[in-house]
């Protein structure tokens, strides 16, 4: 700690889900100490990162494409338990496991350019000057919500897909369904079977997948996504490039007139929603399924964003400041993706430690 009060550290990470704990293992393995050369922020109240405020309907046998963390793999998980504590209990365990000391809860309001070189992370436990910064918050603290005329005068209840309680809440009601991705369907299959009426709303037609997606396809679907961070756009997410895996659930669905789309209606009125041809449905819930953005306002001080709306990431490092690396971000949102992320960042950031100067 310096006079100022201020902690020195080498490395600062934010966020514990997938991506900042494998940062946090490779640090480990780099020979960096928790506490001492590095320090791992989290702002939720427990270990588990998004996973742990998923809705109790989404069990672990569920679960899309879960990857486990690197040097602990999930083992023995019982597919009938919600996601949220078995990933939750997993990721408690991998933390006590390596000693990752993980600062929680704990608010991250700023990251400003300091003195001598180092980035100033302003926290709700005090200020730490720290040579580089991993950035791993991901995106469930920034739901997306669409704006439409009309939306205010609507007299039913809307809710995101980030306050999704499960389908007992909808049982006897109108439900409109808005979003074309996993979740949305997810949803959707759920509510059905208890709610009076649904209908699915998207944007654009979904694309059914058949058969399984193989490596070429996903290191397709990634490479999309990495062009639009290399040109400092916003990122979509990998998962929105993929389509929907048509297994036995969603073929159910279709063969029952649950998953027959609507396009994108035009207005919301007080009773339900309106397209610009005068047809209309009513309904007592919108349910947004309409995804997240980045949450990466903190960073704002460092000026990271490209006319484009997004940051410019070369591998995992920012463009316009070499010592912020962002993981969990565009192409490596999944969770093998953040393993690999983490794993680069890290031997990136060693790299430039070497340079530095303390």
């Amino acid at each position: 700690m310096n006079d100022s009060g201020v902690r020195d550290l080498d490395v600062a990470v934010i966020g514990a889900g997938q991506a900042g704990l494998s940062a946090a293992y490779h640090l480990r393995r780099a020979g960096l100490a928790p506490d001492r050369d590095f320090v791992v922020f989290d702002h939720a109240p427990g270990p588990g990162g998004a996973w742990q405020f998923r809705w109790p309907s989404l069990t672990y046998g569920k679960v899309h494409g879960m990857h486990s963390l690197p040097g602990m793999e999930l083992t023995g998980a019982d597919d009938d338990r919600p996601s949220s504590e078995v990933i939750g209990a997993y990721f408690d365990a991998y933390e006590s496991r390596f000693g990752l000391r993980v600062h929680r809860p704990v608010e991250v309001s700023a990251v400003r350019g300091g003195e001598d070189g180092r980035l100033l992370v302003e926290t709700s436990e005090g200020g730490y000057a720290t040579r580089t910064l991993i950035n791993a918050t991901g995106t469930w603290d920034r739901p997306f919500w669409p704006r439409y005329p009309g939306q205010e005068t609507f007299r039913g209840r809307q809710l995101h897909t980030a306050d999704y309680p499960g389908p007992a809440e909808f049982a006897g009601l109108r439900v409109i369904v808005v979003g074309g991705g996993a979740s949305g369907t997810q949803h959707l299959m759920e509510i059905a079977e208890v709610a009076a009426a649904t209908h699915w709303v998207t944007r654009r037609p979904p694309v059914f997948r058949e058969g399984p997606f193989g490596e070429m396809e996903g290191r397709a679907a990634v490479a999309m996504v990495e062009e639009r961070v290399r040109r400092g756009l916003p990122p979509q997410s990998v998962v929105s490039v993929t389509g929907l895996p048509l297994n036995d659930a969603i073929r159910r669905a279709r063969a029952e007139g649950v998953l027959e789309r609507l396009a994108m209606f035009d207005r919301i009125t007080p009773s339900g929603v309106a397209w610009a041809d005068g047809r209309t449905v009513e309904a007592d819930v919108i349910l947004w399924a309409t995804g997240f953005r980045a949450a990466v306002d903190h960073l704002a001080p460092l000026r990271l964003r490209e006319p484009g709306g997004g940051i410019r990431v070369e591998d995992t490092q920012a463009v316009r400041d070499p010592r912020v690396h962002l993981v969990g971000y565009g192409p490596s949102a999944s969770t093998i993706g953040a393993n690999r992320a983490g794993r680069a960042a890290v031997r990136s950031i060693t790299r430039l430690l070497d340079r530095v100067p303390a």
